[in-house]
């Protein structure tokens, strides 16, 4: 496999792909949902929703947690989840800034 010249690309190029990359397995968008629907932190009720096992959720967690989109803290022995309001504000500004390039192209113009 090739190695990917991440220095080709400008930080917000990497940053946008790094999250998608994040977002591209249904496991971890069923658990952005369940937080956001939750709207709190949660712990130890994502093996239930999903039906996943404990260590497979804890490998898509730590996915969002790498690229900031979710936070955890530790109380005793549980950690509890939630969404990170700074880092899911820059993400939603990084997919708006690419979908509002699209201009609709007149007909003629367009393949």
């Amino acid at each position: 496999m090739g190695v990917t010249k991440t220095d080709l690309f400008t930080e917000e190029q990497n940053d946008l792909a790094n999250v998608a990359k994040a977002f591209a397995h249904p496991a971890r968008i069923a658990i952005i949902q369940y937080l956001l629907k939750s709207n709190a932190c949660i712990n130890g009720h994502l093996v239930a929703e999903l039906g996943l096992a404990q260590a497979t959720i804890s490998q898509h967690l730590r996915a969002l947690k790498d690229i900031g989109i979710i936070q955890g803290t530790i109380e005793g022995v549980s950690v509890s989840y939630c969404i990170n309001p700074k880092r899911w504000e820059e993400v939603k500004n990084l997919f708006s800034g690419i979908f509002e390039l699209y201009k609709n192209p007149n007909q003629q113009n367009c393949c």
